[in-house]
């Protein structure tokens, strides 16, 4: 995973939490709040599951808000917390998703601002530039995945009455806007999880099978089969060595001070703490310059926000992944910092109370070798608050069938191949050609690009669309999310599309209605076996197939 999107998400991750719960502890007979701030990547879904098996006399979790700029996508993302919560028995938790709001060019904040792009990006809508997101991949490895969590979500899952609709969720939306450096430097006592602390707890290969031997509740299988098909299709060798307990982790350090808050100092069962001075970086050096990077300052007789000219926001902000200014022909590794928080000397630093290491296990007969592996299976497999079903024992009736046609006494048509970005547009027109005759239209095939209207996990409503019509015999083909001959797909076209309604949102959910679709037994499935599709003689090169 991308370095700084990881440093960020646990930093914020721990921020957040702790702000909610340390405002919160009025008397020990009151639960903690937690507010907790989530991309919804596997590891969150971990954190988020261990924060609703703790003890609701102790932790109450009062919302949940989402970082739709970095692993996921907030259609899928939220349609998969709602899931999630309806099996833990949590509909009370309100989900943030983000609004449609913006910020003017003085720096005014509007009501309901998005939450959909960095606030370096935000203007007054929710499209917008694509800087730092592009490193994350679009398609298997990374979003595509992330937003189907690997074809599981759908398979296990319970399906949950309520749904996304744009028109409903507007006014309920939560802001959170990445303003790190300001929270840093605002004089509240802050604790933090840093990246360097959450790589020492790496998933082990002992963790793993003993993982695999403890999954007595729903969320247990849920986490475990997450982490399976993780494995199983990380991208080299080194899986236990290089996938951590992220978030989790954070969790844990997060419960375990708070059960210590009446002497706040750090004390807890699973992390060596320390003192640091740290900031939080926004720009590079030299400052004050003009080099067109730096939205806050080019162009602008005030800065906005009224940021300090020659100040730390002032400098050269990093506009891509091949930006020369960041490039060190020699090195592997960059010199700009964006996002990263630093150790520092002097007045520029705030004094945190942050993570340094995991614990070891106490128990040194134990094939466990840190103590928070212990209370992560313990707490997900325990009897109490735990997940009332998944989709199959909603449903106990419902069998995978698929439904083909019979065409044997019928002359096809022309044969058709629909190429679709999966707009709102697209989905009524392959309506439309799947209630014509096959007699004039033979629609043989499907050919899905995911760097549309929608993001590419939205070939699931694809599979339950033909589902309902009964056409499971159309194969459906999704493609390479970039454009052919280029390596990455950039920000030149995506930053048209607006990120809520209007755009990806909507076109994600289908407005909502994609939930009411029956689910079709194909789905996205990053551990099936792929297949190369030939219509008519045409090869489509790399066009995948799932579950053909």
């Amino acid at each position: 995973m991308n370095r700084m999107v990881r440093r960020l998400l646990c930093m914020l991750v721990a921020l957040l939490g702790f702000l909610g719960l340390m405002g919160s502890v009025v008397a020990d007979a009151k639960p903690r709040g937690i507010l907790l701030d989530t991309d919804v990547d596997t590891d969150d879904l971990f954190a988020l599951l261990y924060l609703l098996k703790q003890n609701r006399s102790e932790f109450d979790l009062k919302a949940i808000t989402i970082s739709a700029n970095a692993w996921t996508d907030a259609g899928h993302a939220v349609n998969q917390l709602y899931d999630i919560l309806y099996m833990m028995d949590r509909d009370d938790i309100p989900v943030g998703v983000g609004g449609d709001g913006g910020i003017l060019d003085d720096g005014t904040i509007l009501p309901n601002v998005g939450g959909y792009l960095p606030i370096v990006e935000q203007g007054m809508s929710t499209a917008g530039d694509c800087r730092y997101r592009q490193a994350i991949p679009i398609g298997s490895g990374g979003r595509l995945d992330v937003d189907s969590n690997y074809g599981l979500r759908r398979s296990f899952l319970p399906q949950e009455e309520v749904d996304h609709n744009s028109f409903d969720d507007m006014d309920g939306a939560i802001l959170i806007i990445q303003v790190d450096f300001k929270v840093f430097h605002s004089g509240i006592p802050i604790t933090v999880v840093p990246l360097d602390a959450t790589n020492t707890i790496p998933i082990s290969e002992q963790f793993f099978m003993s993982f695999q031997q403890q999954q007595d509740t729903y969320e247990a299988q849920y986490c475990f089969q997450s982490l399976k098909i993780t494995r199983d299709t990380w991208f080299d060798d080194q899986f236990y060595t290089s996938f951590f307990m992220w978030d989790s982790f954070t969790s844990g350090v997060a419960v375990s001070i708070m059960r210590n808050a009446d002497n706040y100092n750090g004390v807890n069962e699973f992390a060596e703490m320390e003192y640091l001075n740290v900031t939080v970086v926004t720009s590079n050096k030299p400052y004050g310059i003009c080099d067109g990077s730096n939205p806050f300052f080019d162009g602008r007789a005030i800065p906005k926000f009224n940021l300090q000219k020659d100040g730390v926001h002032s400098g050269h902000v990093q506009t891509g992944l091949q930006d020369s200014f960041c490039l060190v022909p020699t090195s592997n590794r960059g010199i700009c910092e964006d996002g990263y928080t630093k150790e520092v000397t002097g007045s520029e630093g705030v004094r945190v109370l942050a993570a340094k290491k995991a614990k070891p296990n106490q128990d040194v007969r134990s094939l466990l070798d840190r103590e928070f592996f212990k209370s992560f299976l313990d707490v997900i497999n325990l009897p109490q608050h735990t997940g009332r079903f998944n989709f199959a024992t909603q449903f106990p009736y419902y069998g995978e069938t698929l439904y083909k046609p019979d065409f044997t006494n019928k002359r096809p048509g022309k044969p058709v191949v629909f190429d679709m970005d999966m707009s709102a547009g697209d989905f009524l027109a392959l309506l439309y050609l799947l209630k014509v005759p096959v007699e004039t239209i033979n629609l043989k095939g499907i050919l899905v690009g995911g760097n549309g209207w929608a993001n590419a996990a939205t070939i699931d409503v694809i599979y339950d669309m033909l589902h309902m019509m009964g056409r499971d015999d159309i194969p459906v083909g999704l493609g390479n999310v970039t454009a052919l001959g280029t390596a990455n797909l950039g920000c030149k076209y995506v930053k048209a599309i607006p990120h809520g309604s209007g755009g990806f949102l909507d076109s994600d959910t289908v407005y909502g209605l994609a939930r009411t679709l029956p689910r079709s037994p194909r789905r996205n499935n990053s551990g099936a076996h792929f297949s190369v599709l030939i219509i008519q003689a045409l090869e489509f090169s790399r066009r995948k197939l799932y579950n053909l």
